[in-house]
């Protein structure tokens, strides 16, 4: 399954759509901008709810959490590294690892790729193509894949910048 995400995702207040390889929209994205952390929404097609993400405030690092059907189904979590970013998936036994700032990596557990996300030069637009494997609980990756961005996002705003006055 081929699913597609405009690049201007990235923001709080957004509300956007994920869609399908066909153009149609698949997920719908709504952030809460007015809330103690960041808070995203995942609606399908219906508009209900199935997944919702939130930034688990009292921590050294950003972490987020993944709730599908009101249970925590997965935390994202940005390691402490100096050189290159790490994140955990906790809760799950996969794994991630690519080029997180160009948006090009994937997810795998022990029997291989879970998903992938790449930059689509051919789509609707700038976006990024999250291609999820056969099988795989499509909502989790697209929820995770959301997590990770949402952490990535998190860890760019505490950057301090400082000048000289």
């Amino acid at each position: 399954m081929k699913l597609y995400i405009k690049q201007k995702v990235f923001s709080w207040a957004d509300k956007f759509f994920i869609k399908d390889e066909f153009g149609n929209d698949k997920y719908y994205v709504e952030g809460e901008i007015f809330s103690w952390g960041h808070k995203l929404h995942l609606y399908d097609e219906k508009k209900e709810e199935v997944a919702f993400i939130k930034q688990k405030v009292m921590s050294w690092l950003p972490k987020f959490e993944v709730y599908i059907d009101d249970a925590l189904a997965v935390e994202v979590v940005k390691e402490f590294t100096f050189f290159k970013p790490r994140y955990s998936l906790r809760g799950t036994d996969w794994s991630v690892e690519g080029d997180f700032w160009d948006h090009n990596y994937m997810i795998t557990n022990q029997y291989g790729q879970i998903a992938s996300i790449t930059k689509a030069w051919f789509s609707w637009g700038d976006s990024y193509e999250l291609e999820i494997a056969e099988g795989v609980n499509e909502i989790l990756a697209v929820a995770t894949v959301m997590a990770i961005d949402c952490v990535m996002e998190a860890q760019n705003n505490s950057t301090i910048v400082t000048s000289n006055t």
